[in-house]
């Protein structure tokens, strides 16, 4: 067997941690399943539970690399001690594949703990609190979150799959671009004053605004509340927009039917804001399995 396909004792221990870190997300991940979202005093509780879980796992995981490492400094010592009559001074030699194992083990621990400190991060950040509030108020209205893709289509995403659950269209991203810019462009008169230059703050001239218009048709340009209203008056649908920490928008209101129901996020991803779709609220597999037990009864 070639030197560099031995595994030291600590990146065996290192490889254990990363088996002991995977169940205890597995396991967080089954205690969420198990606590309905709009239980908030359960969910505080458990919130609480998995930070003591993920610190007792952390502090274990450093306590058993410093026994590794005292054990590893005792054993060459009493190497050392023990060879009676020589005053030898011991320099064992490192070799090419021990310094390529040691720098791996060293960046493998690194990495662990930038995935700790994130994880423990956006338990107490922006994005995990505003994911809270969101569930809190869908869950009161029967529905939870739909995630749509982050690629700057998000929110033409978003109203496609709430015409494909209200069996009302099939249309496409590109559609949809393609009738909400066509809207604009004869709707000038609407849309234009509210359109500057984000360099220059002046409101857009007429070939500014037709560019605009063709950024909104041909690119992945992110949409906004200017574009929803187009849409609005393209599908002749009112449509409603959840927030965090603000009242729900409307928009056009005017029109007749239940609303097109879209969630805005300002801290959803490294970008920041972005759209996601709604869907019917689902029950976690314990409780609909408590349920049925109640109901056999």
């Amino acid at each position: 067997m070639d030197e560099g396909d031995v595994e030291t004792p600590e990146e065996l221990l290192l490889k254990q941690h990363r088996r002991e870190k995977k169940d205890l997300q597995a396991n967080i991940q089954s205690m969420k399943n198990s606590v309905p979202k709009n239980d908030k005093k359960r969910r505080k509780q458990m919130t609480e539970e998995i930070a003591k879980m993920e610190a007792e796992l952390d502090h274990k995981h450093e306590e058993e690399l410093r026994q590794l490492v005292s054990t590893s400094d005792t054993q060459v010592e009493e190497a050392v001690n023990g060879v009676e009559g020589l005053t030898v001074e011991v320099q064992p030699r490192v070799t090419k594949a021990q310094k390529r194992r040691n720098k791996k083990a060293a960046q493998e621990r690194e990495r662990e703990n930038r995935i700790t400190e994130a994880e423990v991060q956006n338990l107490q950040g922006e994005r995990h609190l505003e994911g809270v509030k969101l569930a809190e108020k869908l869950s009161s209205r029967g529905l939870q979150i739909k995630e749509i893709s982050s690629d700057g289509h998000c929110m033409y995403r978003a109203i496609q799959d709430q015409l494909v659950r209200r069996d009302e269209s099939e249309l496409s991203v590109k559609e949809l671009r393609c009738r909400t810019a066509a809207y604009m462009r004869g709707h000038a008169d609407d849309f234009l004053p509210f359109l500057s230059n984000p360099d220059t703050g002046d409101v857009y001239t007429a070939e500014g605004f037709e560019k605009y218009c063709n950024d909104v048709e041909h690119t992945a340009a992110w949409g906004g509340q200017l574009e929803l209203q187009a849409l609005s008056r393209v599908l002749r649908c009112p449509i409603e927009v959840i927030q965090a920490d603000s009242p729900p928008i409307s928009i056009g209101e005017e029109h007749a039917g239940d609303p097109i129901i879209l969630i805005y996020m300002h801290h959803a991803y490294g970008l920041g804001e972005h759209y996601n779709s709604v869907e019917q609220l689902k029950e976690p597999a314990d409780n609909k399995r408590a349920e049925c037990e109640r109901t056999e009864g």
